[in-house]
Protein backbone atom coordinates (compact mmCIF):
# COMPACT_ATOMS: atom_id res chain seq x y z
CA UNK A 1 0.00 0.00 0.00
CA UNK A 2 0.83 3.55 -0.72
CA UNK A 3 0.30 7.02 1.48
CA UNK A 4 0.39 10.14 0.73
CA UNK A 5 -0.48 13.34 2.37
CA UNK A 6 -1.42 16.74 1.18
CA UNK A 7 -3.33 19.57 2.32
CA UNK A 8 -5.85 21.79 1.60
CA UNK A 9 -6.76 24.84 3.64
CA UNK A 10 -7.02 23.31 7.10
CA UNK A 11 -7.75 19.81 5.97
CA UNK A 12 -5.42 17.21 5.75
CA UNK A 13 -6.12 14.53 2.72
CA UNK A 14 -4.75 10.88 3.16
CA UNK A 15 -4.85 9.05 -0.53
CA UNK A 16 -4.80 4.99 0.16
CA UNK A 17 -3.51 3.11 -2.61
CA UNK A 18 -3.19 -0.58 -3.04
CA UNK A 19 -4.65 -2.78 0.04
CA UNK A 20 -5.82 -1.55 3.59
CA UNK A 21 -5.54 -4.76 5.02
CA UNK A 22 -3.68 -6.55 8.16
CA UNK A 23 -0.41 -5.99 6.54
CA UNK A 24 -0.31 -2.73 5.85
CA UNK A 25 -2.93 -1.23 8.93
CA UNK A 26 -0.02 -0.20 11.15
CA UNK A 27 1.49 2.21 8.67
CA UNK A 28 -1.73 3.32 7.89
CA UNK A 29 -2.68 4.36 11.78
CA UNK A 30 0.53 5.48 12.26
CA UNK A 31 0.16 8.50 9.45
CA UNK A 32 -3.16 8.89 10.76
CA UNK A 33 -1.83 8.87 14.32
CA UNK A 34 0.81 11.36 13.82
CA UNK A 35 -1.28 13.84 11.67
CA UNK A 36 -3.83 14.24 14.94
CA UNK A 37 -0.97 14.29 17.17
CA UNK A 38 0.60 17.33 15.03
CA UNK A 39 -3.10 18.96 15.34
CA UNK A 40 -4.86 17.85 12.42
CA UNK A 41 -8.47 17.90 13.27
CA UNK A 42 -10.02 17.55 9.78
CA UNK A 43 -8.89 14.90 7.98
CA UNK A 44 -10.15 13.43 4.58
CA UNK A 45 -9.42 9.53 3.57
CA UNK A 46 -8.96 9.46 0.01
CA UNK A 47 -10.01 6.23 -1.87
CA UNK A 48 -9.58 6.39 -5.01
CA UNK A 49 -6.87 4.29 -5.49
CA UNK A 50 -7.70 1.70 -2.82
CA UNK A 51 -8.78 -2.02 -4.06
CA UNK A 52 -9.89 -3.23 -0.76
CA UNK A 53 -10.27 -2.92 2.53
CA UNK A 54 -10.81 -5.27 5.37
CA UNK A 55 -12.03 -5.49 9.19
CA UNK A 56 -8.30 -4.29 10.24
CA UNK A 57 -8.10 -1.47 7.59
CA UNK A 58 -12.28 -0.36 9.36
CA UNK A 59 -10.24 -0.20 12.67
CA UNK A 60 -7.70 2.47 11.49
CA UNK A 61 -10.46 4.76 10.21
CA UNK A 62 -12.73 4.06 13.55
CA UNK A 63 -9.00 4.71 15.91
CA UNK A 64 -8.60 7.74 13.91
CA UNK A 65 -12.28 9.01 14.29
CA UNK A 66 -12.23 8.38 18.06
CA UNK A 67 -9.01 9.68 18.30
CA UNK A 68 -10.62 12.91 16.56
CA UNK A 69 -13.46 13.05 18.72
CA UNK A 70 -11.19 14.49 21.89
CA UNK A 71 -10.68 17.32 19.91
CA UNK A 72 -13.87 18.09 18.63
CA UNK A 73 -12.12 16.63 14.86
CA UNK A 74 -13.64 14.01 12.22
CA UNK A 75 -12.27 11.75 9.90
CA UNK A 76 -14.16 11.28 6.31
CA UNK A 77 -13.43 9.10 3.54
CA UNK A 78 -14.08 9.88 -0.41
CA UNK A 79 -13.89 8.65 -3.76
CA UNK A 80 -14.80 4.79 -2.36
CA UNK A 81 -14.92 2.24 -4.69
CA UNK A 82 -17.71 -0.40 -5.58
CA UNK A 83 -16.15 -3.07 -3.55
CA UNK A 84 -15.57 -0.77 -0.23
CA UNK A 85 -18.38 0.79 -0.98
CA UNK A 86 -20.08 -2.53 0.00
CA UNK A 87 -17.13 -3.18 3.04
CA UNK A 88 -18.47 -0.34 4.32
CA UNK A 89 -22.54 -0.46 3.96
CA UNK A 90 -22.01 -4.46 5.44
CA UNK A 91 -19.92 -3.03 8.36
CA UNK A 92 -22.30 -0.45 9.05
CA UNK A 93 -19.32 2.32 9.05
CA UNK A 94 -20.88 4.58 6.58
CA UNK A 95 -23.31 5.04 9.61
CA UNK A 96 -20.32 6.62 11.59
CA UNK A 97 -17.90 7.89 8.91
CA UNK A 98 -18.86 10.22 6.54
CA UNK A 99 -18.36 9.96 2.60
CA UNK A 100 -18.14 11.44 -0.58
CA UNK A 101 -18.30 10.16 -3.51
CA UNK A 102 -15.80 12.85 -4.99
CA UNK A 103 -12.78 14.76 -3.26
CA UNK A 104 -14.22 17.89 -4.33
CA UNK A 105 -17.82 17.41 -2.40
CA UNK A 106 -15.91 16.42 0.60
CA UNK A 107 -13.44 19.50 0.59
CA UNK A 108 -16.42 21.89 0.19
CA UNK A 109 -18.88 20.12 2.33
CA UNK A 110 -16.02 19.62 5.16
Amino acid sequence: MELTVTESGEISIVHFAGNLDGQSSPAAQAVLSELIGEGATKILVNFEHLSFISSVGLRVLLVAAKQLQHVQGEVRVCNPNAVVMKVFDISGLNMIIQIAMTENEALADF
